[in-house]
């Protein structure tokens, strides 16, 4: 569904990416995981056309895209809730949910999506009528993955879902990125949280200093003894 081709990104004349390929089948979690600066969300963000790999290509369901405005790429169904959330604190919980779905194809179908992120977070739906700025920081969390459900992606991307959150709101998180792939939703997930990332990823891919050092399943990479050492300890 994804196939990223030895991409090389650039911040101005210093290299942040070298020559990253990865990966994502249709139906798939897979995880891209690191420290802090390993270059996750650079990733992502080339994928998602607000960055320009300098060499490589990425394809998106056999369609290369990387010279595409990102406007674009949205509309072909890649989508990504950025880190931070990046949600409109003034506005309400539903107006944010309805900037979701400003494509054409999504507003035809509009309320049927409503219905399904309703259903997914009851708590949005209580508070559709308030103000973002007012919701807790799992559920401004919430509403970021809600409205980038609006879009109606075939390819979902979540960058960082678990920064910031206390633990049992990290676990609950997890846990409703697993229910939309059980919907036959295909994710690709940044996170710097390893465990609980790899555990729900059918592969995943370990990144430093730009480079992928660390590839294969989820679970085999949680018995990993260098990732271990490195990310947990052990």
């Amino acid at each position: 569904m994804l196939d990223v081709k030895g991409i090389d990104v650039h911040y101005g004349e210093i290299q942040i990416i070298w020559g990253i390929s990865l990966k994502v089948l249709e139906g798939e979690i897979v995880s891209i995981v690191g420290a802090n600066a390993a270059g996750k969300t650079t990733t992502i963000n080339t994928i998602s056309g607000i960055l320009r790999p300098r060499l490589g290509e990425i394809f998106f369901e056999g369609v290369r895209i990387d010279l595409e405005p990102a406007y674009r790429i949205v509309e072909r169904g890649l989508v990504q809730i950025p880190e931070g959330r990046r949600l409109f604190p003034q506005m309400t919980v539903l107006e944010n949910l309805e900037i979701g779905s400003y494509l054409k194809r999504t507003r035809e179908k509009k309320s049927k999506t409503f219905e399904k992120i309703f259903a997914l977070f009851p708590i949005l739906a209580e508070r559709k009528a308030q103000l973002t700025d007012s919701l807790s920081g799992g559920e401004q969390q919430m509403l970021a993955i809600g409205r980038g459900l609006m879009a109606q992606p075939r390819l979902l991307m979540l960058d960082e879902p678990s920064i910031g959150l206390a633990p049992l709101l990290v676990q609950k998180i997890f846990n409703t990125i697993n229910d939309i792939r059980s919907q036959g939703m295909t994710i690709l997930l940044v996170e710097q949280n390893v465990v609980h990332s790899l555990r729900i990823a059918d592969r995943g891919y370990v990144l430093e200093n730009g480079k992928i050092v660390l590839e294969g399943r989820g679970k085999d990479l949680l018995e990993d003894k260098n990732l271990k050492r490195a990310y947990l300890g052990q």
